[in-house]
């Protein structure tokens, strides 16, 4: 069985937060018109804070003087900046996709999450979910403690997804200290960086791609949509 294509933009500049919310509520209403091919955005913020819907005001410790934003999402507080690989994930829920049913939001979530498993594991990094923490999450091979290498937030407008994935691969970590991520402040924040790998946002980009068909059965195509 042939499945459609789902289209991958790319955006090389740091998009800001509102511009991109504009862009995936406009994109989302054109996906359920069927109006556009279903689509994978992978971009980089500048730094800045956002709210979800489960966040708690005073988890805002220190804004940093850099922007907030009460979102739409599900999750808590979370960060994004330069060196985090943000994918936002704009698929159609109605559609049967073969990984996961029709209208099945924690079936696909969980193949998002064996996604960047996947990937993870190209580069000798062991990264796990919990079942009581939202997220992906790594044992710091000195500390012993678990942290946080990768969050996730999504939404959905008429069973059509948008917001996605970040993944920590180079990120400022110190920038994290002006919140407490997702609410839970026993636990940390890292990167690959961190873990002792220095990769570019193409390398962590190819692999991605390249676990993409381990998971889903639809073909990848780089295409400019809408930036």
């Amino acid at each position: 069985m042939a499945f459609h294509p789902i289209f991958i933009q790319k955006s090389k500049k740091p998009i800001s937060y509102p511009s991109a919310l504009q862009h995936m509520e406009h994109y989302v209403q054109e996906i359920y018109n069927e109006k556009q091919p279903e689509c994978l955005w992978f971009l980089e913020h500048p730094p800045l804070y956002t709210a979800g819907t489960s966040a708690k005001d005073h988890d805002l410790i220190n804004t940093q003087n850099y922007s907030t934003f009460y979102t739409n999402r599900g999750g808590q507080w979370t960060y994004h900046g330069p060196g985090q690989r943000i994918i936002y994930i704009m698929m159609d829920l109605r559609k049967d996709h073969h990984t996961f049913p029709a209208r099945d939001i924690h079936a696909f979530v969980n193949a998002i999450e064996d996604w960047i498993i996947l990937t993870l594991k190209q580069f000798n990094i062991h990264a796990e979910k919990r079942k009581d923490r939202i997220g992906l999450w790594v044992v710091d091979p000195i500390t012993q403690k678990e942290e946080k290498i990768a969050a996730l937030g999504i939404k959905l407008t008429k069973w059509i997804s948008w917001h996605g994935i970040a993944l920590n691969i180079s990120p400022n970590l110190n920038d994290y200290s002006g919140i407490i991520p997702c609410g839970l402040a026993e636990y940390g924040v890292t990167s690959m960086e961190k873990l002792g790998g220095h990769y570019s946002m193409d390398e962590v980009d190819q692999a991605l791609l390249a676990q993409w068909s381990h998971i889903f059965p639809h073909p990848l195509q780089e295409k400019d949509l809408f930036t």
